[in-house]
């Protein structure tokens, strides 16, 4: 007797092969695959746009931010250490544009953007945080655009706090023991600042806040 296949088998099938043979081309690795596995079906959800809802997460303010017209990517941690470093009560040294230049969204001079800070609620990890952030459409501009909300929107942000400027794990320094560190920026009631690198494996609790970096303007039609 001949098995039926339903339509969502099918579906199923079909959508396995074209997986496999993107393995093979080296558009999806086996650890990309581990890791979407391994996500709750609310992160699944939540990457795919499903909702962008997460009580987790908070949204407690919205900055404007302005790319300086004299902003260079490629020197902009260098120059930023030259003009600040001094205001800082700690400057993590590894903070550098060799370190952290392969940011994701490389800023440029001009550019408008809209910065939703989030407030973590309870204890989460690194990929919960990337979830999020995609699920919001977020820009992902690292210890850069860190720099720029400290530059324009430090006295805005509420104090006892570490605003964390992620970027995908592969853009992220690794240091002398293979791990990806992540730049954040600690403000503290007494006006004590200090640029910090955590760890992508360690987990953030609710001391801490997301920056999520998004266009100021839509785009127009065409572009």
């Amino acid at each position: 007797m001949d098995t039926i296949i339903g339509a969502d088998a099918a579906k199923l099938a079909g959508l396995q092969i074209d997986q496999l043979q993107k393995v093979r081309k080296g558009r999806i690795t086996l650890e990309h695959i581990e890791w979407f596995n391994g996500l709750l079906r609310t992160e699944r959800d939540k990457l795919s746009g499903v909702s962008r809802s997460d009580p987790r997460f908070k949204l407690v303010k919205t900055l404007d931010i302005l790319v300086p017209a004299d902003y260079v990517h490629a020197t902009r941690l260098t120059s930023f250490a030259e003009a600040h470093r001094s205001e800082f009560y700690y400057y993590d040294s590894n903070l550098t544009d060799q370190n952290f230049g392969r940011a994701t969204t490389q800023l440029k001079p001009g550019q408008r953007f809209k910065v939703d800070v989030f407030q973590i609620k309870e204890t989460v990890t690194s990929e919960n945080c990337m979830v999020f952030l995609h699920s919001q459409k977020a820009l992902l501009v690292g210890a850069q655009g860190a720099s720029i909300v400290y530059e324009q929107e430090r006295k805005e942000l509420p104090k006892n706090r570490g605003y964390i400027s992620f970027d995908e794990k592969e853009n992220l320094w690794q240091d002398a023991d293979g791990r990806h560190r992540v730049p954040h920026i600690d403000a503290h009631s007494g006006g004590a600042f200090y640029f910090r690198l955590g760890y992508f494996g360690d987990p953030w609790r609710d001391v801490c806040c997301l920056l999520s970096f998004r266009d100021a303007e839509p785009a127009a039609a065409g572009e």
